[in-house]
């Protein structure tokens, strides 16, 4: 696989790190053995480091030859699942309950080895900023770095992320303008009914009945209010009443995730959830409210800068191996905030073929350390690329 060749040369050490990294999982604002290491590992290099970022995030800040005025950030994600691992090799997770079963192993390990080139190289003008993220795992660390003043303390031109994708092959490379991931919501639709026995449900208003309508109804909203072209997902993933068998429970509670790419979509999922629970409420009598919260927003690529990502990974992996029009996926990122905040693009490493045939979030998950040198080098060419002394302002 095509690499910068003293990037290659590092991937048994790239791999040491990542394996220790796998071994030692943390959870959202726990990374502190994480950012340790990266943060000494920084230093060492030459880099400037900024701390306690968000909590656990840090920067590092590394100069080129001369100063142009211009600045990029490279961010990578640091923390783990909580959830438990069910792999057997001898780097597996030694933390009970968490796990790096999405791969930001991998992801701070590939930002680190371009770090390393470009701190002995510096073969570009201006300013790297290197953004090591904690929480992205549903906890929103992206937008608190920039609510603690990451942009402003750290100027970026351009941002630019990976993730890595088991259902691409390994050194190929997917990216394109617009959507790339959904934006994500929760909801919990709450019951209000009348309990009573089991074999009287005429004295009663059944919940689970009510329960039993929502969810049916709910799949309307996509199949039947949303444009066919566009794309939403409504999944129901909860379903709590009653603690017997032979009693209708008084309540009982609907909870789930939205999914969708655009401002408008969600609003018309969320208004359509609102009408539907009151409506059915009311024909069958209980009282049925609904508690949306938005979360992430859709990760959306600038369009320029996905040209650039593209061009500059098909210098790397070759221009065949690199997907312009991927499939916009329904998971949710928040490195959808930072891309709100500057002009910037996210793509998609493959990783198929490795020790590990499953997806991201599968307990028998693992990264493929085939591919670090890769990320590292795609990462190392986007900064000299972007702050080379002929290259074009964003």
């Amino acid at each position: 696989m095509p690499t910068i060749n003293s990037i290659a040369a590092m991937k048994e050490e790239m791999t040491v790190w990542r394996r220790d990294l796998h071994a030692h999982p943390e959870i959202a604002f726990e990374e502190v053995r994480t950012s340790d290491i990266v943060a000494k590992k920084l230093a060492e290099w030459g880099i400037e480091v900024h701390r306690d970022i968000a909590k656990t995030g840090l920067v590092g800040v590394l100069r080129g030859r001369r100063d142009n005025g211009r600045a990029i950030g490279l961010r990578a994600d640091m923390d783990a699942l909580p959830m438990q691992e069910e792999n057997d090799f001898p780097h597996r997770s030694t933390v009970d309950g968490k796990f790096h079963g999405c791969g930001h192993d991998g992801h701070t390990t590939m930002l680190l080895g371009a770090a390393r080139y470009l701190a002995e190289t510096r073969n570009f003008e201006g300013t790297v900023n290197f953004i090591f993220q904690p929480g992205e795992e549903g906890a929103g660390g992206g937008r608190v770095m920039i609510e603690e003043g990451l942009f402003d303390r750290f100027p970026c031109d351009e941002v630019y992320a990976m993730h890595n994708w088991p259902d691409l092959p390994a050194g190929s490379v997917g990216v394109a303008p617009g959507p790339m991931m959904a934006a994500t919501a929760t909801f919990d639709v709450r019951i209000a009914a009348r309990g009573g026995h089991a074999a009287m449900p005429h004295m009663t208003v059944d919940p689970v009945v009510v329960a039993a309508h929502l969810i049916t109804a709910f799949q309307s909203l996509v199949s039947r209010n949303a444009d066919p072209i566009d794309s939403a997902v409504v999944s129901v993933t909860q379903v709590h009443a009653g603690t017997a068998y032979n009693v209708i429970p008084e309540d009982g509670v609907l909870r789930g995730t939205v999914r969708t790419f655009t401002p408008q979509m969600s609003t018309m999922v969320e208004q359509g959830m609102r009408r539907i629970a009151g409506g059915i409420g009311e024909a069958l009598g209980a009282t049925v409210t609904v508690d949306y919260r938005p979360g992430y927003p859709a990760t959306v690529n600038h369009p320029r800068q996905s040209e650039i990502m593209a061009d500059v990974a098909g210098r790397v992996v070759g221009t065949q191996n690199v997907v312009r029009d991927p499939s916009p996926v329904m998971g949710g990122e928040d490195f959808a905030y930072m891309l709100n905040e500057r002009p910037g693009a996210y793509m998609f490493l493959g990783q198929a073929g490795g020790p590990s045939a499953c997806s991201v979030h599968n307990p028998r998950y693992d990264f493929n350390d085939e591919i670090l040198p890769i990320g590292a080098s795609v990462f190392a060419t986007l900064a000299e690329d972007r702050l080379s002394g002929s290259g074009d302002a964003a």
